[in-house]
């Protein structure tokens, strides 16, 4: 399949290391015109593919962070009250003549969804950790993924200039409705393999040889067996990594000592801090080859 695999080399020159099932799912949704929907463990890298995909398109890369209680003014747009305070105090005693002004494109405020549909040339809309956001802001969300196009009282309809390339994210830590899933392509991002994982390190960080990336990949996976209450992601590896680069370890074994005390790279809780002993990391890099 030609398509995946120009995403693929694409992604890799930007500096983002997919497998072969994620190139597919960008393709396909390139080709089709329709959402991705991105779901998996927080630190997998779902976030850094809208990211790669901006800049293979060299195109701008539009963020709405979802949270509990986002409504739609915050996501669409809003009135520059300020400024509309402003010009009635400077036209009072003719609010008549003044109404239509303060309520033109002057005074609107794009916020990231009707942004993402003005562009001449489209970006990425990137929906970050859609679960977070409640039901009736998915519900609006998903009329607008369907049409393109938002209604404003006082402007009228605004269609879409271009469709955006729209990624969605999720964390699954509640579920989303049948209809957006079904709006959507799907692909579940998981934890790299040791192989892919060294490859990332290399990627992205300067100094990281071959033997050394194959080395921390495979450590991170060992320690992910252990049962930890913040599982480390590919971002986490990559700060270990850039630690143990600064610190000029070559091979893991010839640094036993530093291996141990930059592992605060990795683990993000004091519970698994206390877990993930001395024992516990030199049993681990023992098994690494």
């Amino acid at each position: 399949m030609k398509d995946r695999e120009h995403i693929a080399q694409a992604l890799a020159a930007s500096g983002y290391i997919a497998d072969s099932e994620l190139a597919t799912a960008i393709a396909l949704m390139q080709r089709l015109r329709r959402p991705l929907l991105l779901e998996g463990e927080a630190g997998v890298g779902k976030t850094e593919v809208a990211k790669a995909l901006a800049s293979v398109h060299a195109t701008e890369l539009i963020r709405l962070q979802c949270y509990e209680g986002l409504d739609q003014s915050s996501a669409l747009y809003e009135w520059n009250y300020q400024r509309q305070l402003l010009a009635i105090e400077a036209h009072r005693g003719r609010a008549d003549t003044i109404e239509d002004q303060i309520f033109s494109e002057k005074y609107l405020l794009e916020r990231p969804l009707l942004a993402a549909i003005r562009r001449d040339k489209p970006p990425v809309l990137l929906i970050d950790e859609i679960d977070r956001a409640d039901d009736e802001f998915e519900a609006f969300l998903l009329e607008l993924l369907s049409d393109f196009q938002v209604s404003i009282p006082e402007l009228g309809t605004i269609k879409a200039v271009s469709i955006p390339h729209v990624v969605l994210t999720s964390n699954g830590t509640r579920e989303l409705s049948d209809a957006l899933r079904r709006r959507c392509l799907y692909h579940y991002v998981d934890y790299p393999d040791v192989e892919r994982e060294a490859r990332i390190i290399m990627t992205r960080i300067n100094g990281a040889s071959a033997s050394l990336s194959l080395q921390i990949a495979r450590m991170v996976e060992g320690i992910r067996k252990e049962e930890l209450r913040k599982v480390p992601g590919v971002a986490e590896t990559l700060d270990w990594a850039a630690a143990l680069v600064g610190f000029e370890v070559r091979d893991l074994h010839d640094a036993p000592e530093t291996v141990h005390e930059t592992l605060m790279c990795l683990l993000k809780t004091q519970e698994d801090k206390v877990r993930i002993t001395r024992e516990v990391s030199e049993r681990i890099l023992g098994k690494v080859a």
